[in-house]
Parts: C-alpha cells; sequence; structure tokens
C-alpha cells in the first residue's frame, strides 16, 4: 500500500510538473523567489502597526511571525529533511530523468517536507486568526497555495511534501496565535480597518502584476 501511494505521488507529480512556456518558467521562478513577495511583508508590517495600540503589541506580532518560520522552516530543514532523506523529485533516482527542470534549478538533495508549504502557511494560519477577515483570508491563503504550487511546477517536491508542510504549517501557525494570545493576556480581538486589509490585498495583486510584466519582457 505504501509504495503504492508513493507511485501515486510521482505520478501526480510529474502530471503538474513544468510545461512548455518559456513565459511560464520565468514567471514561476520569480513568484517562488523570496525576495518577491517582500513588499507584501512589509504591507502586514504596515497593516499591523496602523491596528497596534503601542509599538510592544508591534514587537509581539513580529515575533510571532519569526516564530512561524522559525518552527515551521527550521524544524523542517534542521531536523525532517536530513532524518527522512527523501528524495527530491530532481534527484530522485527513479524519476530524476522524467523531470522538467527549470532553468537548471533543482534545489537541495532532500525534500519532505517542503519548507516553502511549511513557512507561508504558518504565516498565513497565524494572521488570519489574528486578522479574521474573510478576503484577507481568501487572498493569504490563495497566496500561500500559489508558492506551493511553484515549488510542483518546478519538479522540487512531491504533492505530498507539500501537504505535510501545508499541515505543519497551520499547526504551527495555530500554536504561536494561541502563545499571542497567552501572552498578549488578551481576549479582545482586535478589530483590523478594512482600509489597512485592502494595502495588503492591494499589493499582492500588484506584486503578481510586476511577475507577469517581468517575466513578459524578460
Amino acid at each position: 500500500m505504501f509504495d503504492t501511494l508513493i507511485q501515486i505521488d510521482k505520478q501526480l507529480l510529474l502530471a503538474v510538473n513544468g510545461g512548455d512556456s518559456l513565459f511560464m518558467d520565468i514567471l514561476i521562478k520569480i513568484l517562488t523567489t523570496a525576495t518577491t513577495w517582500i513588499p507584501f511583508y512589509f504591507s502586514l508590517l504596515y497593516m499591523v502597526i496602523r491596528n497596534s495600540r503601542n509599538m510592544k503589541d508591534v514587537g509581539l506580532v513580529l515575533l510571532c511571525a519569526a516564530l512561524c518560520t522559525l518552527i515551521a522552516g527550521g524544524v523542517d530543514d534542521t531536523i525532517v529533511k536530513p532524518m527522512i532523506g527523501r528524495w527530491r523529485p530532481t534527484h530522485d533516482p527513479e524519476i530524476g530523468y522524467l523531470v522538467d527542470v527549470v532553468n537548471g534549478y533543482r534545489s537541495g538533495k532532500y525534500g519532505f517536507f517542503s519548507a516553502h508549504a511549511a513557512n507561508t502557511f504558518s504565516i498565513c494560519v497565524f494572521f488570519c486568526l489574528l486578522v479574521r477577515n474573510r478576503i484577507f483570508t481568501s487572498a493569504v491563503v490563495s497566496w500561500s497555495l500559489l508558492n506551493c504550487w511553484t515549488r510542483l511546477y518546478l519538479g522540487v517536491h512531491f504533492p505530498s511534501d507539500i501537504f505535510v508542510g501545508l499541515c505543519w504549517g497551520a499547526l504551527t501557525g495555530i500554536g504561536v496565535y494561541y502563545f499571542y494570545r497567552y501572552l498578549t493576556r488578551d481576549t479582545h480581538l482586535m478589530n483590523y480597518r478594512h482600509v489597512d486589509i485592502d494595502v495588503v490585498i492591494g499589493v499582492l495583486v500588484m506584486t503578481l502584476v510586476y511577475a507577469v510584466l517581468k517575466a513578459l519582457i524578460h
């Protein structure tokens, strides 16, 4: 049964990996690069500052956001990946030659589980619980899933790597959120203003537009 699941995992990866479009190759490489999303992270900071009572509150949110990535990605990269030792698709002896490698990008040897999925979804879940706005939640979840899809397109993770990364990211985000509530001793949920939430969503949209334009003129 386990071997069958592994084979299904590999076939699913090959079904969604890569394509024949140079534009898509460039676009996905831009979207999977961490620096592309720096404006988005700054927009989250702007939203937090605008809706916090003081700089102590801002510092606590930043601390918890840092904890999300430290726990989600740190546990993965330093403990799980070396311990499990599962090859990335691009290095897998069985299907590595079948994977569509984009611009020579193969990433590291081991891929279980996806740090991209864990990191982005932990941040996503933490901020969704913090802000509690449906439109914001839809936008940030879409951002995280987009990052996950780029990893499949590039062939550097199997679907199961993404799924487990999302689960670990969700658990991390929830845990860090309740840690934040414990630190603040605050049972009152702050109402984030729609105008500040709109800034975050606007920056997300503009980042996507930037990525598309950059890929077109590359």
